[in-house]
């Protein structure tokens, strides 16, 4: 069931960054996806891939904040 949610985050991931031009929905949902696949990392115990997901997702919402249209 774990790999489950961790595939579906990853895709989540994928499929938001590749729609991101088109709304700001897709960019918080990209955010979102990315601290998914954080804790689905600290659930596996791979913790430097659940460091790097977090980072990015800090990355993520703040471009979604600065470019809201």
């Amino acid at each position: 069931m774990i790999e489950l949610y961790g595939t579906t985050a990853v895709s989540l991931m994928a499929l938001s960054y590749a729609l991101e031009e088109r709304g700001l929905a897709f960019r918080w949902l990209f955010a979102a996806s990315c601290l998914a696949a954080a804790s689905y990392a600290a659930l596996i115990g791979s913790w430097p891939f659940a460091l790097i997901e977090t980072v990015w997702a800090g990355v993520a919402a703040r471009r979604a904040a600065r470019r809201p249209t």
